[in-house]
């Protein structure tokens, strides 16, 4: 396709066509490729050659068919999200160019938002929590079956449903989403779905995410099957490329891509040097967050498969060795909390992260190891906006002094799994009052926030900050939700 790959393609993003890498590659030929491509070919030496122009001309850009939000004025914080949903479904695919690089799904779903026009993997679990409060449970299920369709055509759940995504995943939530439909409709509700979850369990526990440590336990790590430079932010890995030496050069796409897959793109948890995206080295990191989510998925088939007295006795006893590997590989004593392991150094990562909340959100940690969790996110991670992410502030969008919705949700739900229901309280009342301090400030729900400065905005990232937002939007009516039933 034009716009992932070859000259034109190189010509666009290097010379700053748009402003966001994301623009062209979201694009799609007005007509012929090949047509296309010849009369670029034919102009491109002309001294009046408009390469911006041109593409205008033979192209259909994103911002030309994204929906125009238009709602009442003067709406509450609920309101406005309550109008939301309607701004960021999409209807079923079908009408798609064969030169577009989106991927058609048969269901609606919600989008993120901003330059996000497309499906998220791990943004639509926070957002069906939201949903489902919402009333919008048939949504959830649609997201379910998109899920589903994309495991069974690809064998797993792409980052997002445009084609330079394929090469990778996302943290694996699809079971998560799962979990909502039987919480409302029972047990009937999944049988549906088990094989396309088994089947990204496969994914996941087969090839270069299973990493087999030197005494036979395994744990996973995030991957990526490509090791160039990405087609959606090629500028700026090609900036970052030129600027390492040649040792770091062999990895460092498919290092940069892995984080990807992680969705904490970027954080000083993947960093050798904490300071330095050009010391990335996620593939080398066995992160807690996944394994922990792995567990959840294994816990799950051995109850969902329950009637299938192998499966279920196979994927309890899987879930029994990664427990037990966990406690061995993340939990550090002195410090009382979860951290990432690099196995290639063979010691812990010293990155105090919000990762190390998933534990809790799993019921993976001991009583006592919840003890001292629970005293670390009070006296490390507590600010007047909610939790932040790391404790290292690096210019990083997934780095202090950013905070996520996702994040404050893992952390406040596992804080209830353990009976910490005043903190949990504290935490939910906190990132709502700034969700909607900044809301009547600015209108919009953001896609991140700063946590330690209310004044200030979020920052970091290769993109400007994006408001919408699924996850955000999601997450805060769930917390209101739980406020109001005091079910902390």
């Amino acid at each position: 396709m034009l716009q992932i790959k070859g000259e034109l393609f190189e010509k666009v993003q290097q010379k700053y066509i748009f402003p966001d890498s994301k623009t062209f590659v979201d694009s799609y030929p007005i007509n012929n490729p090949e047509e296309i491509l010849k009369k670029f070919q034919q102009k491109k030496e002309d001294p009046s050659f408009n390469l911006k122009k041109f593409i205008e001309d033979n192209f259909i850009l994103p911002t030309s068919e994204e929906k125009e939000l238009k709602h009442p004025e003067n709406l509450s914080m609920e309101e406005h999200i309550t109008y939301l949903w309607d701004y960021l479904s999409r209807e079923p695919d079908r009408e798609i160019s064969p030169y577009s690089t989106f991927i058609p799904l048969p269901c609606s779903y919600i989008v993120p938002g901003g330059r996000f026009r497309e499906i998220y993997y791990w943004d639509s679990y926070f957002t069906s929590e939201g949903l489902a409060v919402s009333g919008k449970l048939d949504m959830v299920e649609n997201m379910v079956k998109n899920f589903s369709f994309l495991i069974d055509k690809y064998g797993h759940i792409p980052n997002g449903n445009r084609i330079y995504y394929l090469s990778r995943s996302q943290p694996p939530f699809f079971c998560c989403i799962m979990e909502i439909l039987f919480r409302y409709k029972g047990m009937e509700a999944v049988l549906p779905y088990l094989s396309a979850l088994e089947k990204e369990y496969f994914f996941w526990m087969e090839g270069e995410r299973k990493v087999i440590l030197h005494e036979g336990s395994i744990l996973n790590r995030y991957w990526d099957d490509n090791s160039v430079a990405r087609e959606e932010s090629y500028r700026e890995d090609i900036a970052l490329y030129n600027s390492v030496d040649k040792e770091r050069k062999k990895e460092l796409y498919r290092n940069i891509r892995a984080a990807c897959e992680s969705g904490w793109d970027f954080s000083s948890r993947w960093f050798k040097d904490s300071h330095n995206l050009s010391t990335v080295r996620t593939t080398e990191i066995l992160p807690v967050d996944l394994n922990s989510l792995l567990y959840n998925m294994e816990i799950k088939l051995s109850q969902w498969f329950s009637t299938d007295k192998i499966k279920s006795n196979k994927y309890k006893e899987a879930s029994e060795n990664r427990k037990k590997t966990m406690y061995e590989y993340f939990w550090n004593e002195e410090k009382g909390f979860f951290f990432d392991y690099c196995y290639t150094d063979r010691t812990r990562t010293d990155i105090w992260s919000l990762a190390g909340t998933y534990p809790i959100f799993f019921k993976i940690a001991t009583e006592e190891q919840s003890g001292k969790v629970v005293e670390n996110i009070s006296k490390k991670f507590l600010y007047p906006g909610g939790l932040v992410t790391t404790l290292n502030e690096t210019g990083q969008q997934w780095d202090k002094p950013n905070g996520w919705a996702p994040l404050q949700w893992i952390a406040v739900r596992g804080l209830k799994n353990y009976g910490y229901n005043s903190l949990a309280e504290e935490i939910a009342k906190r990132f709502i009052n700034l969700a909607r301090k900044v809301f009547e400030e600015t209108g919009k729900m953001m896609e991140k926030y700063n946590i330690c400065d209310l004044s200030l905005e979020a920052g970091g990232g290769e993109y400007p900050l994006q408001d919408g937002f699924g996850w955000t939007n999601g997450i805060v009516i769930a917390l209101l939700k739980r406020l109001s039933s005091r079910n902390f």
